[in-house]
């Protein structure tokens, strides 16, 4: 029996590993604080509109500079120390949170400012996140890597329980310009670990790499929407995460259903937030199987359809809350394994010297996918009623993977390689 727990529980060995840790810490703090200025972001907007469709909104607003992080970003996280890039996207993140500080202490901003920084945060975080994934398979043995990423959920869904529910109590209790103090004091912690650790320098051959970035231009931008082309597997990862997140993520919906489904207020907003993450972080912490699975393509398209039936349960809960917070909790695990096996097949096919346009496409997928999931639902529930856009949007996301599944047989077949054993990785 303690044997089986033993597998089912999550791997810490990649902990050992001193840059990795300190990452993992200094995102721990960083990313609660960011999860508190979401809740406020959308509670922000719907207070100052009391319009679905200027919540989601939200999500078209961050997706330009997410856009732009992502074109622009991927060729100079593979031409300078990653580190130092991480350091100085955390301080720009970190400085357009402050501009929803100073709006929030004014007390009424205009819906522009808030619209503004909510697009630097992302721009500037999609960034973060693409240089973050494109260093972490350096700071691990390949062995490991499947282990790290859970990790990797694991503090991230820690967040997204805790920095939701404390931010619901915040706004309500404090208000929001607490909130945004917290998140940019937050992020101390993540530019202090990347000031501790050691340089992260790209594996690369041939001319410097500025230079290579300069001269290339266009090609260098582009080269990792090239790499994907004719690799099936890897761009199928990319579209049912698309499916899920466009049509399958009503958090935009969050603030609007609070009040008029729950009757409740920034509380019931926060815990809806937090139900997301406490099923993930569940999943996480008894992701220890995850290193036996080897059709990780299969595993991903059927947990991307648990979460869209854990959507469709959720838009049909009614007024009852429970029910409704454990839909959210059974999608957000089924999340979290479809992210760890997507994570895993792209780290595992991507050489070095590209990883950080991969990553930057992956993130501009990743990221960007919920916030057209928030335009689509503020949308969907203007023109029709909340629970419409919540359960349309469930069941498109099923109908979605069953499609791919048809279309692109390749990610069902697809096994993980051989890895062997190594113990390379210094710290």
């Amino acid at each position: 029996m303690r044997r089986q727990l033993g597998r089912l529980a999550v791997d810490l060995t990649p902990l050992r590993h001193r840059d990795f840790r300190l990452l993992w810490l200094g995102d721990l703090v960083s990313e609660a604080g960011s999860q508190i200025a979401l809740v406020a972001v959308f509670v922000q907007v719907f207070a100052l509109t009391h319009s679905a469709a200027a919540v989601g909104l939200v999500g078209l607003v961050q997706l330009v500079p997410l856009a732009i992080a992502a074109l622009l970003g991927g060729p100079l996280i593979d031409a300078v120390d990653r580190r130092r890039l991480l350091l100085a996207a955390q301080c720009g993140q970190a400085s357009a949170s402050g501009l929803l500080f100073a709006g929030a202490l004014a007390g009424h901003p205009p819906l522009a400012l808030v619209y503004v920084g909510a697009g630097l945060v992302a721009g500037f975080g999609g960034l973060a996140l693409s240089t973050r994934l494109s260093m972490t398979p350096n700071l691990v043995p390949a062995e490991q890597l499947p282990s790290a990423l859970s990790l990797h959920q694991v503090m991230w869904n820690t967040c997204l329980i805790a920095g939701p529910a404390l931010g619901g109590v915040i706004i309500d209790r404090l208000g929001l310009s607490w909130a945004y103090g917290i998140d940019v004091a937050s992020f101390a912690a993540v530019i202090g670990a990347c000031a501790l650790m050691r340089p992260q320098v790209p594996h690369r051959d041939g001319e410097p790499d500025t230079r290579r970035l300069l001269t290339r231009g266009w090609d260098e931008l582009t080269a990792g929407f090239g790499f994907l082309r004719g690799r099936r597997v890897l761009q199928a990862t990319f579209y049912v995460d698309l499916v899920a997140m466009i049509f399958g993520m009503p958090r935009a919906l969050f603030p609007v259903l609070a009040v008029t489904q729950f009757g409740g207020g920034s509380e019931t907003v926060g815990l809806l937030f937090s139900a997301v993450g406490a099923g993930a972080l569940l999943a996480a912490l008894t992701a220890g199987w995850v290193r036996q699975v080897h059709r990780q393509g299969r595993a991903v398209l059927w947990a991307v359809a648990i979460w869209g039936l854990g959507i469709i349960g959720f838009g049909l809960a009614g007024d009852r809350l429970g029910l409704a917070l454990g839909c959210l909790a059974v999608a957000g695990g089924a999340d979290v394994v479809s992210a760890v096996f997507r994570g895993t097949i792209l780290q595992q096919n991507v050489p070095d010297e590209i990883r950080g346009r991969i990553s930057a496409v992956h993130t501009l997928v990743v990221v960007g996918g919920p916030r057209l999931g928030d335009v689509e639902a503020g949308l969907v529930a203007s023109a029709f009623t909340p629970m419409v856009s919540v359960v349309s949007g469930g069941a498109v996301c099923v109908a979605g993977v069953a499609l791919l599944a048809v279309l692109a047989p390749q990610l069902a077949r697809y096994r993980a390689p051989t890895v062997p054993a190594s113990t390379s990785v210094a710290g």
